[in-house]
């Protein structure tokens, strides 16, 4: 199969690199507004590369009209560039193969479904928590326990970031979606994945480095928390000298599922280039949830609300003096 990719100079863009090399595929053309991209030498050091959107499409064009077909396109860009980008790929004859969070609004999967009804092609959506192997016995568990049973469940991910966040395009809610959109969705899909329909959203705090709520699913209660504050990580995490902590606790008993991250995206190109990967469909119930999460009143401390919730609030870098 023959690939390209946009955005090759991001953070996430490596494992799809490696993704298209260890599934047997090659990378004819890839484009990123920065230069900084030696690491495709390692990959593919004979893909053409471009740092101009339109140059990068006239190149596309014209090896379609030699009748070179690109396969797939990947999108590694910012959250608000993804719709576009995936209308670009089924536009020019290929599948896309997106990064998560697909998109930031329910309607735009709807416009996506109607693109791919014009041209044939399909939209893709990594998911990679669906293909840990921990989570899929984690979801034969819950498939193989009584139908009346109701999970209580703790999620709590914090991954610290500094400064440097809110200049960027992360920072900004109006394109990444916030902190629960930038680094809650995939959680938010396996949870959907594992116990159904969403019943409840409620948000307790959405702020500029945190975001908490309570998530009803149809098996399942969740008081979830999420931060890229350092300060926030627990006393143990950083005296260990780490910066991310992340736990799900089910029923109190941790499930493990930290290891094994590197191959994922590998494990979901597989399931792709078969016909078994996650489309439209399998995405918008976690595009629902942030969207719903983003757009919501807070509530404030009530209700059943995650333990961390409590933590004191910090100041936002840029109003420090």
């Amino acid at each position: 199969m023959n690939f390209s990719l946009i955005g090759v100079a991001g953070y996430i863009a490596p494992r799809h690199l490696k993704a298209i090399k260890d599934t047997g595929n090659s990378l004819l053309a890839a484009v990123d507004k920065f230069d900084n991209v030696g690491v495709i030498d390692s990959f593919f050091p004979n893909a053409d590369f471009f740092v101009e959107f339109e140059r990068f499409d006239r190149h596309v064009e014209k090896l379609k009209n030699r009748g070179v077909c690109i396969d797939y396109t990947s999108i590694c860009t910012p959250n608000y560039l993804h719709d576009a980008h995936i209308r670009f790929g089924l536009r020019v004859g290929s599948d896309a193969i997106c990064e998560k969070p697909l998109v930031l609004n329910p309607w735009n999967i709807d416009a996506l479904q109607s693109i791919e009804k014009e041209t044939g092609h399909r939209v893709w959506n990594i998911l990679q928590l669906r293909v840990h192997p921990s989570i899929i016995e984690l979801k034969k568990k819950v498939e193989n326990s009584p139908k009346e049973k109701v999970y209580d469940i703790d999620l709590t991910y914090l991954t610290s970031r500094g400064h440097w966040y809110y200049t960027s395009w992360k920072g900004d809610l109006d394109k990444s979606g916030g902190i629960a959109t930038n680094i809650g969705v995939h959680f938010f899909d396996m949870l959907g994945w594992l116990f159904g329909d969403i019943q409840k959203n409620i948000i307790h705090i959405h702020e500029h480095d945190r975001a908490a709520g309570y998530l009803e699913f149809g098996r399942a209660r969740v008081r979830w928390f999420l931060s890229i504050n350092e300060d926030l990580l627990p006393k143990e995490v950083r005296d260990k000298g780490q910066r991310t902590y992340r736990s799900v606790k089910i029923e109190g008993e941790e499930i493990e599922f930290s290891g094994g991250f590197t191959d994922l995206h590998t494990a979901s190109y597989s399931e792709i280039i078969k016909g078994n990967g996650f489309g439209l469909d399998q995405a918008r119930k976690a595009i629902e949830i942030v969207h719903t999460i983003r757009h919501s009143k807070t509530q404030g401390l009530v209700g059943d609300y995650h333990p961390f919730a409590r933590k004191p609030l910090a100041v936002h870098p840029f109003t420090k003096t």
